[in-house]
């Protein structure tokens, strides 16, 4: 929440340049600030003599509280909100025969990775379905979600506008006849980033990171292939996006740097969960749910020696990875694997 104490200090350009929209509640309010730019708001607000308080009907106290709740209901309503969401937690529900889950709570914090595994309809993507509604007890699973320890206020479980979670699925189609500069522009635009270009140009190079064929800001989204899409999201989501909780539906079918993709999120201080069936993503995580006959069986923390294991399958899936890329090129396997 932005406080009246901190805009009173602050100059009438910088709160224009931080808050565009300000310049609506100025007009509506019949203030004219030209010629007082560079006046802090006390400073403008105190310059107003008695006689024109009274003949203008000026109530400076209401000027005041107004302006503190108009800034704070457009920021909600942008998503421009920081620091909304510290930590999840799952409070265990029941499996889809009625019986309780192995656990009590589980809290996810900013920068953690947990993974979701089980076979295939155990509940993966009903897990996932419950945090990105922030259940309260109100889904099949019986299960509640509380944000920062907190069960959800209503505005905030329901807002259209300052999303809790982006979701990033298994297939990811663009409709839209835009090029990617045209897209990323709206979304930068719809965000009022005040660094459009730099933030553009970020993206685009974090996306080219992750996917396996380069595009750039001229190409039409709807050229981009299923791994250069979902390459461009995560970048976006990770950079752009203010949603706090960011949920991955099998990582490992988007033909991307699935590790690169998961430190780009956790570095933009990102909750990440992600259903997956690689053990190698199972792994990076710090924690793993398992899931069986839709409900939460297990919590596991990922410990040392699985660790060492990873390192052994980062290993292998180097080699596949090369393999890969030669057979793209159009090289012929004729080396024994032992030596690749």
């Amino acid at each position: 929440m932005i406080s009246i104490k901190e805009l009173e200090m602050k100059k009438i350009k910088d709160l224009e340049a931080q808050y565009p929209f300000i310049l609506s509640f100025f007009e509506n309010n019949k203030l004219n600030v030209e010629g007082f730019k560079d006046s802090t708001l006390i400073e403008y607000l105190n310059h107003f003599t008695e006689e024109e308080i009274e003949d203008w009907a000026i109530d400076i106290p209401k000027i005041k509280s107004d302006l503190e709740t108009y800034i704070n209901q457009m920021l909600q309503f942008l998503g421009l909100e920081k620091d909304l969401v510290d930590s999840i937690t799952i409070l265990a529900g029941r499996d889809k025969y009625g019986n309780r889950e192995n656990f009590d709570e589980l809290t996810i914090r900013k920068s953690e990775i947990v993974s979701i595994v089980g076979p295939t309809g155990s509940g993966k993507s009903r897990l996932l379905a419950d945090i990105e509604w922030a259940a309260n007890r109100d889904t099949p699973t019986g299960r509640a979600i509380l944000i920062n320890g907190e069960k959800p206020d209503y505005s905030i479980r329901f807002s259209t506008g300052n999303k809790l979670v982006a979701q990033l699925s298994q297939n990811m189609n663009f409709i839209m006849d835009l090029t990617v500069k045209e897209f990323l522009e709206l979304h930068a635009k719809s965000r009022m980033v005040e660094n459009e270009e730099e933030v553009v140009s970020k993206i685009v190079d974090a996306a080219n990171e992750l996917a396996g064929e380069k595009f750039n800001l001229d190409t039409p989204v709807t050229g981009l292939s299923g791994g250069q899409s979902r390459a461009l999201m995560i970048a976006d989501t990770a950079i752009l996006s203010t949603s706090p909780i960011v949920l991955i539906d099998e990582i490992e079918n988007a033909g991307i740097d699935r590790k690169r993709a998961l430190n780009l999120l956790v570095n933009e201080e990102k909750i990440v969960l992600m259903a997956t069936h690689d053990p190698s993503l199972a792994l990076m995580a710090d924690k793993r749910i398992v899931i069986r006959n839709g409900g939460i069986y297990k919590v596991i923390e990922t410990g040392p020696k699985e660790k060492e294991a990873l390192k052994e399958l980062e290993k292998m899936d180097k080699i596949i990875s090369n393999l890969r890329t030669r057979l793209r090129s159009g090289d012929t396997i004729d080396t024994d694997l032992a030596l690749i």
